[in-house]
């Protein structure tokens, strides 16, 4: 099988009808399953899914497990060559699915893709081609590390050879509304850090396959319509927990932590600083 689509739902049940009737336009020359992960949404979302998209497999969770764990349910089940994690409010346009996939089939050092990402006005979203947001941006500054993602724009935002709309160019980070992954990385790597409960959890993925020695990729020759997390209001005590819960999390887990071990023989990951760029 050649792709394996994941979404995690809690109660988008509208927009996932949406989304969901998109990937089948965009998958019709595609040999692909669909995974959906719902954690216990009150909205009839699994009724829905039931009754209209029968074809998909669905997981139904008797709470909310969170992104991480959730992905992981499914990711272990995928048989794809490539798995796809979406979020349950994104319109694929309908070459979405081939571009990308030919893309990765023609370079073998990519572990993940993302696509160029527009608001449903059709204003660009620069999370497309960093994978961060500002507080995520500031985060990385604060802590020091900004200065080892040479291309998120962490440092200088005015620079000329910074990666634009319609760049094809390796990136820092992926984002994951819309996260392509090459299934055999995943072996390598491993899947999702279950500690990251709603945030962050793409970003520690992506910063590991570049500890692989594998290729992060923004591909803006297709695009995917982003409505926006709405998950969570800002500023509520549970945004605040889980997402700047996932900052310390990220910071103890690559920042915090014993000396290293270095053992004769084993080589220590390095991180490349070069990418590549076609313009």
């Amino acid at each position: 099988m050649k792709l394996s689509v994941v979404i995690v739902n809690y109660n988008f049940c509208e927009m996932l009808r949406h989304t969901l009737s998109s990937l089948i336009d965009a998958g019709k020359y595609i040999d692909y399953e669909v995974f959906i992960v719902d954690n216990a949404s009150t909205d009839k979302s699994v009724e829905m899914l039931k009754n209209e998209f029968p074809q998909f497999h669905v997981i139904a969770n008797n709470s909310n497990e969170g992104l991480a764990r959730s992905y992981n349910k499914a990711i272990s089940m995928a048989k794809g060559e490539y798995v796809l994690l979406v979020n349950p409010d994104i319109i694929s346009s309908k070459k979405t699915l081939e571009r990308a996939l030919e893309f990765m089939d023609l370079h073998t050092d990519s572990g993940g893709l993302g696509v160029r990402m527009v608001t449903p006005q059709g204003r660009f979203l620069p999370e497309s081609n960093r994978g961060l947001t500002s507080s995520w941006i500031s985060f990385f500054k604060l802590i020091g590390l900004a200065s080892t993602f040479p291309k998120s724009r962490l440092l200088d935002r005015n620079r000329k050879d910074w990666v634009e709309e319609f760049q094809t160019s390796e990136v820092d980070f992926l984002n994951g509304a819309f996260m392509l992954l090459r299934k055999a990385a995943l072996d390598e790597t491993g899947l999702f850090d279950e500690h990251f409960f709603m945030y962050g959890h793409d970003i520690d993925l992506s910063y590991r396959l570049r500890l692989a020695g594998y290729k992060n990729y923004y591909f803006p020759k297709t695009y995917i319509i982003n409505a926006g997390d709405r998950s969570l209001p800002k500023f509520n005590w549970h945004f605040v927990k889980y997402f700047y819960g996932a900052m310390l999390i990220f910071a103890f887990k690559y920042l915090f932590k014993m000396p290293e071990i270095k053992v004769a023989g084993v080589p220590q990951p390095q991180l490349p600083l070069l990418y590549e760029v076609e313009r």
